[in-house]
């Protein structure tokens, strides 16, 4: 598959950050699949299977660092092989991040470099206000643009309301409802699939990612599972992440359902899904007001008069807290890596002074 850079989602800002490998006879590519640190990139040349090298990755401190699917990376190539070594990670322009699960807090990449994020729910048992809320959140943490999908509309008697209800949690975001298996509302989706433009599908496993995705191609590329009635649950029919380019030049970054999707970066995301608490909190007696027990809080106010959800404010203080704990943690770590540092220093300091004398 040969293309032009540009088709792959090639633009000025990476070919600012290029230009200085231009005359070390390197070569530009794209990511377009990662499992578990085998690669395969895209670039003018066609598909190249890659491999990172060994000053890359002792270079890198964390796995944040390492490429992601949507990556712009810097090659050489050995094009009788159709292989390729990866060097450097070119700066990201935008970032769909969450923090690893369980305990450890570092940064996974989920995809980058993406344009817009669909954010698919099932209008079955999966229908959540509060998760769609906290993927709104990360969402416009990573830069992108969300665009919110409900899926199953046929199975939805309610689907029109679950459409208002939801326009009212995602101010300022496009809201759509469609049928993935009857191929109803798909074609809404051709507006932001366009040449060179890179968007990200998610949601949880069983929400019909897959689907919409092989609606878009024409064809069965992706393997879809049933979902079971009971629950609504479906199965990860998606185990690695992947950028597929669509017949019209557009791309998708199909990723496997999350379970679980903890928060990463700062509240920047949460100033525009909150937008309502945002303006309602200026109006707090209280510049530092927590909207809990506070007297003169306009946020609570609200809740009295019935003009804001008590739920969304919930979500809004849960994800808050969230934020705060991972700012904590973050802190802690980087006070934990400087004590050891220091501790290290002062050992090679010790052994120095020993070996003179």
């Amino acid at each position: 598959m040969i293309m032009q850079l540009s088709d792959l989602g090639w633009n000025s800002f990476f070919e600012l950050n290029f230009d200085k490998y231009k005359n070390q006879g390197l070569s530009a590519m794209r990511i377009i699949r990662e499992n578990r640190e085998k690669y395969i990139a895209c670039g003018e040349l066609g598909e190249f299977s890659c491999e990172i090298s060994g000053k890359f990755r002792f270079s890198t401190e964390s796995k944040s660092e390492f490429p992601a699917v949507g990556d712009w990376v810097v090659t050489s190539v050995i094009s009788n092989e159709m292989k390729a070594i990866i060097h450097a990670l070119l700066p990201r322009k935008s970032v769909f991040s969450r923090k690893v699960p369980g305990q450890i807090t570092d940064e996974q990449v989920i995809a980058a470099n993406i344009d817009i994020v669909f954010i698919i729910t099932g209008l079955d048992l999966n229908y959540n206000l509060r998760r769609i809320e906290r993927f709104l959140s990360i969402a416009w943490e990573s830069k992108a643009l969300p665009v919110v999908l409900l899926n199953k509309a046929d199975l939805c008697p309610e689907a029109e309301l679950r459409k208002i209800e939801v326009e009212s949690i995602a101010i300022g975001v496009d809201v759509y409802t469609l049928s993935a298996t009857q191929n109803t509302g798909i074609d809404i989706l051709n507006q932001y699939i366009q040449k060179g433009k890179t968007i990200a599908f998610l949601g949880s496993s069983g929400v019909g990612k897959s689907t919409i995705i092989n609606s878009l191609l024409g064809m069965e590329h992706l393997k879809v599972n049933e979902v079971s009635e009971l629950g609504s649950r479906g199965r990860h029919t998606t185990t690695y992440r992947e950028l597929i380019i669509l017949p019209s030049g557009g791309m998708v970054i199909d990723t496997p359902g999350m379970r679980e999707l903890q928060v990463w970066g700062d509240e920047e995301g949460l100033k525009y899904v909150f937008d309502d608490i945002e303006k309602l909190s200026l109006n707090c007696r209280y510049r530092n007001c927590s909207h809990e027990n506070e007297p003169g809080c306009a946020v609570k106010k609200a809740i009295s008069d019935d003009s804001l959800d008590p739920k969304r404010l919930e979500s809004f203080l849960k994800l808050k807290k969230e934020f705060k704990y991972l700012e904590d943690r973050q802190t802690m770590k980087a006070s934990a890596i400087e004590k050891a540092n220091w501790k290290t220093i002062s050992k090679l300091a010790k052994n120095t002074k020993k070996n003179k004398l």
